[in-house]
């Protein structure tokens, strides 16, 4: 198994992409700790990994609050004597507007979730996978983090700052044998795309607009996020990988 040993981090775990790799990482035999705001979600995450014979626990958690996340990483080190694996996944979407109509409240909500999280998570982690002699740093940023889409501002700034962020932290941290890289989702079956699914006009443009035709799932996100994991990607760090179908380059 590519993990085993491991002690990993999954914020966002209760559902989608956080709880696929979650269930993930347990397989290759990681001890997995589950993150997020939603308890009953996360708490069944949980029961879904230990059904698999696997190590869990879960932490409720509010990526945007400091003290949290360092708690979350305090409990983590604590309860599993270590920290290797460090999966900056939660996230969330925002109203489809024009920039002028997104209120500043809903600005602030999206960058804080999804960037200022991430920025968190390798804040408080880093220091702890240095302890641990080095580790893996996965943070979710999105198609949409690498080219613009109108109506989703925030989005787009959110997550094309993880894309930065994640360049800076790994010349910051290489050093330590720290790896630190991004995934970019394309349209993935989870339900930030509910509200699309919706829209018997633009769903079945959307549910197609790449190479391969058709939307992911988050398994097959979660594949990519273990293989970034994994000392299978020993000399992959700062990039960016795509898991789109080809959505980049529709």
């Amino acid at each position: 198994m590519k993990l085993t040993g491991k002690t990993a981090i999954v914020t966002g775990g209760g559902g989608g992409i956080g709880r696929a790799t979650a269930l993930r990482f347990a397989k290759e035999g990681a001890k997995v700790v589950v993150a997020d705001i939603d308890s009953v979600n996360g708490e069944e995450t949980v029961k879904y990994i230990r059904e698999l014979g696997g190590s869990s626990f879960f932490v409720e958690t509010d990526v945007t609050n400091p003290e949290q996340i360092k708690e979350l990483i305090e409990v983590t080190v604590s309860k599993y004597d270590g920290l290797h694996i460090m999966f900056n996944n939660a996230g969330i979407g925002n109203s489809e507007v024009r920039s002028v109509d997104l209120s500043v409240e809903e600005w602030d909500r999206v960058i804080d979730i999804n960037l200022k999280g991430v920025f968190l998570g390798i804040k408080y982690a880093v220091p702890e996978l240095i302890k641990s002699g080095g580790g893996s740093i996965i943070n979710t940023s999105s198609l949409l983090g690498l080219k613009g889409q109108k109506f989703v501002s925030a989005y787009n700034a959110s997550k094309a700052g993880v894309v930065l962020l994640t360049q800076n932290a790994s010349l910051e941290y290489g050093k330590y044998n720290i790896r630190i890289n991004a995934i970019a989702p394309g349209v993935i079956d989870t339900k930030i795309i509910d509200n699309w699914k919706q829209n018997e006009r633009k769903w079945p443009i959307i549910s197609r607009a790449n190479a391969l035709g058709r939307i992911g799932t988050p398994d097959e996100v979660a594949n990519a996020v273990l293989f970034l994991a994994s000392d299978e990607a020993s000399f992959i760090t700062g990039t960016t990988l795509s898991v789109d179908g080809g959505g980049l380059t529709f």
